[in-house]
């Protein structure tokens, strides 16, 4: 049976991965004070798993690739935080850079010394591309980053380019674009409008507080997202895609399907308060046309489909 890493576990995209990824692998996920395992070969005399493993510790990453040996490994461990929170930049810089690039140095190390037939995905970032001028985003654009969690993904992109030029590792990066499920966190503006949604449904007088209503998102469906990220690591050679919709839509746009879909008007209930946002994102679409020619990939669901699931999934 093929055996599964899944590096940042308990956020979203973690648990959707560890869920598709045990109907077929041994699955190990490891996140902050969580260790999740299914179907583990704890028979094997070398398969000695640690209770815990501090991804900043060289040593104990190194121990947990010889014990576990996978042959796919998905790092998604990341520090990011929402476009309305406003975080001090020297220390966001400095934990960005702990987690979404220096630990990634460990991590790849180790395969290379332990487990060098192992599969290695990425979790990159559409912000990596900052405000492009182009309408829409692909692998040759050039990086811009404008914040800590943008500028330490691009750095941990360069150093999976590093690890996969020099020494010949099987490392894929994802720039991934805004996905969505009901496993996304409350302080996002997607759950954020979900929920006023449905309390507005139950109280008439509730109001929500939006930043920029004119926002340009490419929103996508976090299941597909996973899917993507199986079918690169299933790819014969690494490489970096942009995993996308294609399709661009304002926060507006997304406020009012979600009211639309509890039977109200958005506009009842939502006002725009544009000092929520620090600062305007840059329009960000992405064309995931090599993703698709190459893997076939392409999403399953509308935008409205995606909203309507977040809606009736949400509870308040």
């Amino acid at each position: 049976m093929r055996r599964a890493l899944i590096l940042g576990c308990r956020g979203q995209d973690g648990r959707l991965l560890f869920e598709q990824r045990v109907r077929s692998c041994a699955v190990l996920g490891i996140d902050v004070g969580e260790v999740r395992s299914h179907a583990v070969d704890a028979s094997r005399p070398d398969h000695r798993l640690p209770a815990a493993v501090d991804i900043h510790d060289a040593e104990q990453v190194a121990g947990l690739i010889a014990a576990f040996m996978p042959d796919e490994l998905y790092y998604l461990a990341a520090r990011h935080h929402s476009s309305e929170e406003r975080p001090d930049d020297a220390r966001e810089l400095a934990e960005s850079m702990r987690v979404n690039c220096l630990a990634l140095v460990h991590v790849l190390e180790a395969v290379r010394q332990r487990a060098p037939a192992c599969r290695v995905f990425y979790a990159g970032s559409s912000h990596m591309f900052g405000a492009p001028t182009s309408a829409m985003q692909d692998e040759s654009t050039p990086f811009a980053p404008e914040n800590p969690y943008a500028i330490s993904k691009v750095a941990g992109t360069h150093v999976c380019r590093l690890y996969r030029a020099r020494h010949g590792l099987h490392v894929s990066v994802g720039i991934l674009y805004n996905h969505e499920s009901a496993l996304r966190g409350e302080r996002f503006v997607s759950q954020r409008i979900v929920r006023g949604a449905k309390e507005a449904a139950a109280h008439p007088q509730v109001r929500l507080a939006l930043g920029s209503l004119s926002s340009i998102v490419d929103w996508g469906y976090a299941p597909d997202y996973i899917d993507a990220m199986v079918r690169i690591v299933s790819e014969d050679a690494p490489d970096d895609y942009v995993v996308a919709t294609g399709q661009p839509h304002t926060v507006k746009d997304f406020a009012e399907a979600a009211f639309k879909a509890v039977g109200l008007d958005w506009r009842a209930h939502v006002e725009e308060n544009p000092g929520l946002v620090k600062s305007p994102p840059g329009a960000l679409v992405g064309n995931a046309a090599k993703l698709r020619e190459r893997t076939g990939w392409k999403p399953t669901v509308t935008f409205e489909e995606m909203v309507h699931v977040l809606v009736d999934a949400a509870s308040v």
